[in-house]
């Protein structure tokens, strides 16, 4: 829900702003990243236990999800840095 709310407002301000393009569509890449890792990463929590071989399907999701966090965090430095660029009108 939380993670929802916070995609609504990037969408509204990126519609209301109309620059930055690559910084919003990194962002918003980043939000929906992190919420497939975070599935991932409840599905390896939530794993039944008595399975034949858990340990390995856990730990290839625990992968799965750091991965594609790691992916989301690099979206989310392209946003700051495209952020952070100062336009100077002379």
């Amino acid at each position: 829900m939380v993670v929802g709310l916070m995609i609504l407002v990037t969408l509204f301000l990126w519609i209301r702003s109309k620059n930055n393009n690559l910084a919003y569509a990194s962002v918003l890449a980043h939000f929906l990243l992190l919420s497939v890792a975070l599935y991932f990463l409840f599905r390896a929590i939530t794993f039944n236990v008595d399975h034949p071989m858990a340990s390995e399907e856990i730990s290839l999701r625990v992968g799965v999800s750091g991965s594609i966090w790691a992916v989301s965090m690099i979206c989310l430095l392209i946003g700051l840095i495209k952020f952070s660029k100062v336009n100077r009108v002379y």
